[in-house]
């Protein structure tokens, strides 16, 4: 049974900083694409950050030098470490794992940035 745990959520002030980190277990961690999305209300979800061919990373243009992904595959674990959090961050964070045909979400965990 696949299952992606997200944790590290939680309600900061503009400026400060959150990571979020996944839990993978079920698959073989070291080969899948992993990355994050986002879900704000009445918004559409959107790919926030991810690991594509490998080591190769992708980022939503909002939050370029701001976030970074990284991943321990020793730990099955992937990490969101999102710094300069701005109000327009908040929304539900979800991990994703792909390999194709594959394609599996964890069950979010909530950002909230509000001063």
């Amino acid at each position: 049974q696949v299952q992606l745990v997200e944790s590290g959520g939680g309600l900061v002030q503009p400026g400060e900083s959150l990571r979020l980190s996944c839990a993978a277990s079920g698959i073989f961690f070291s080969v899948y694409d992993m990355g994050w999305y986002r879900q704000a209300p009445g918004k559409q979800r959107e790919l926030v950050a991810a690991f594509t061919s490998g080591d190769s990373t992708n980022y939503l243009d909002s939050v370029k030098g701001r976030f970074t992904i990284s991943r321990d595959n020793a730990k099955n674990t992937v990490y969101l470490q999102m710094n300069n959090l701005k109000p327009e961050d908040t929304a539900v964070y979800y991990c994703n794992a792909k390999l194709y045909p594959f394609d599996y979400w964890g069950q979010g965990t909530q950002v909230t940035v509000s001063s």
